[in-house]
């Protein structure tokens, strides 16, 4: 929301006389402490900007309270409690009058309309909805909203209205999914068809729309069509959780309710707010997403979504809240778990992260193993992964390459470089233009001076698909430098670190190249900036002798 509301940094002095609030917007009893109201205004901006909605909320709140309810404060508060998930306090803040500015209006208009509609209240929605529409960023939004809004006011003709804008292809296709459902609500079954057909045709329908059709075919009783539906699915995703429970239930179970005019109000929401993250319109996106779980709490689609977005804006609480909200036995719940498991790891609580990931692990789910063999991965545990991956390759029919590359990966930072590199193979053989496979593999056999033209091959076909990898144009340039062509590894070499400025791998192996080309006060500074940039203890190791011996690289050419 920053980027339609201002904002300001607030001085240390007076955040200093504010009381201590965790992220996690847990309120210490009584009002926060503060010097002044623009003291406490200053607060929730500087929390809002932080990524501490709840915070901001509540210190704005106060400051709203407490300095005669001026407008600037106002719709800032307005905006801390949307971005926290306070929607029915944002929508008796929502601004209105002629000094407010005209984005935080239209938000304002979206955040009454949602509110209203939660509360019952089809008919005061409508109108707050309806008049002149809503512009820019909300038409998409609004279009989206209209007709679950229309029908919640018994709005017959306007239920059934299919949004459409020009040039929106996302209107276009989510608003036929909602179109069939109101279809469908309105027992207009043939037309609902004919749209859940439309929005699922193509090699390679949205996942939503193909759950929205199966889960109507379950309630027509058409349980055969319903399993064919997610067949399909499965095919082009093996992994898909969600399509498997929705297999496993039209298998024997009872079909899923249509959706409520709320459920129906929260998915048209979701578009939108995918649309916002793909333009990085951060804000905007979580606005959307606190509406959404506003009228459909069970979302747990819209709950991923905004814990991403939490983490990213630096509120850790809430993201972990929001991943905490999927329950053991839905389709996101593993997705979920390992979120929560990788943002402990982010946060340097590697041993946090992997207890959580064990724990996922022991009920057996396949995409809680796989995180746990990816974060014991990660924190350099090569034995142990490879041990849950031999389990994953023994059970499954058919071994996807991902596991043959990921236990390749354990077996090489391992050292066991003959099983690595039979694993990495086998997952080539699957998947033969797989870039990141085809650089690993390349980079391995590259770096050990073996099958040289080979790996040349790989890399090249590689950086053909990546051309903008930092680290697939290192490789093609470290290949250069192993079969002695220098200047042409420095040509890639400089080009890879421009690409990847902070990666001490990189740069050592340009400082290399300037070496063996006499370049050596260039090289002496590649191998000391190498020792700013966090290396791991090999990469250290490796410049630390070359600047105190002076010797530089030893010289290693043409291989095989």
């Amino acid at each position: 929301m920053r980027r339609f509301l201002f904002a300001l940094a607030a001085p240390a002095a007076l955040l200093a006389g504010c009381a201590t609030t965790s992220s996690s917007g847990i309120e210490p009893a009584g009002p926060p402490a503060a010097d002044s109201a623009y003291g406490l205004f200053l607060a929730g901006n500087a929390a809002l900007n932080a990524g501490r909605n709840a915070d901001a909320a509540r210190f704005l709140e106060y400051a709203r309270a407490h300095g005669g309810d001026d407008p600037a404060v106002s719709e800032q508060a307005f905006t801390a409690a949307l971005m926290a998930g306070q929607v029915a306090k944002a929508a008796t803040l929502a601004p209105t009058g002629p000094t407010a500015s005209e984005p935080s209006k239209r938000m304002g208009r979206l955040v009454r309309t949602v509110a209203l509609l939660g509360d019952g209240k089809g008919k005061a929605a409508q109108a707050e909805l309806g008049g002149d529409p809503i512009g820019f960023p909300h038409r998409a939004a609004a279009a989206l909203l209209a007709p679950w809004v229309a029908a919640a006011a018994g709005d017959a003709e306007g239920t059934v209205v299919r949004p459409q804008l020009r040039g929106d292809a996302a209107v276009d296709y989510f608003g036929q999914i909602g179109q069939a459902h109101l279809f469908e609500r309105a027992r207009r079954f043939d037309e609902a068809e004919t749209n859940f057909k439309a929005v699922t045709s193509g090699e390679n329908p949205n996942e939503l729309a193909v759950l929205a059709y199966g889960g109507f075919l379950e309630r027509r009783g058409r349980k055969a069509d319903a399993l064919a539906l997610y067949d399909g699915a499965l095919r082009r995703n093996p992994s898909s959780l969600a399509a498997r429970t929705a297999k496993a239930r039209a298998g024997g179970g009872r079909a899923p309710a249509a959706p409520t005019l709320k459920e129906g109000a929260a998915f048209a929401l979701l578009a939108p707010a995918a649309t916002m993250i793909s333009a990085r319109q951060e804000a905007t996106a979580l606005a959307y997403l606190r509406l959404s779980l506003s009228l459909d709490p069970q979302r747990n689609d819209a709950w991923l979504m905004l814990g991403d977005l939490l983490q990213t804006r630096g509120d850790l609480d809430g993201a972990r809240a929001a991943y905490g909200r999927p329950k053991p036995g839905s389709p996101e719940f593993p997705a979920a778990q390992a979120k929560l498991a990788w943002s402990y790891q982010s946060a340097g609580d590697k041993e946090g992260a992997l207890r959580r990931a064990r724990a996922a692990a022991e009920a057996g789910d396949f995409e809680g193993r796989i995180t746990l063999s990816d974060l014991l991965r990660a924190n350099d545990r090569n034995d142990e992964a490879a041990a849950v991956l031999d389990t994953l390759i023994a059970e499954a029919k058919t071994p996807d390459w991902q596991l043959y590359y990921a236990r390749g990966q354990a077996h090489e930072r391992a050292g066991r470089w003959p099983q690595a590199e039979a694993d990495l193979s086998k997952a080539l053989s699957l998947r033969p233009d797989e870039p990141e496979l085809l650089n690993y593999l390349g980079y391995g056999l590259i770096d050990r001076g073996e099958r040289l033209k080979e790996a040349l091959a790989m890399v090249e076909k590689a950086v053909a698909a990546n051309p903008r990898s930092g680290a697939m144009i290192d490789s093609l340039g470290w290949a250069h430098y192993r079969l002695g062509d220098y200047p042409k590894a420095i040509e890639l070499l400089e080009q890879a670190v421009e690409l990847e400025a902070g990666d001490p791998e990189i740069n050592s192996h340009l400082g290399d190249a300037y070496w063996m080309v006499g370049r050596k006060d260039e090289a002496v500074f590649q191998w000391r900036r190498v020792l700013t940039l966090d290396p791991d203890d090999k990469i250290r190791a490796d410049a630390e002798r070359k600047l105190e011996s002076g010797l530089g690289p030893a010289p290693r050419v043409a291989g095989p």
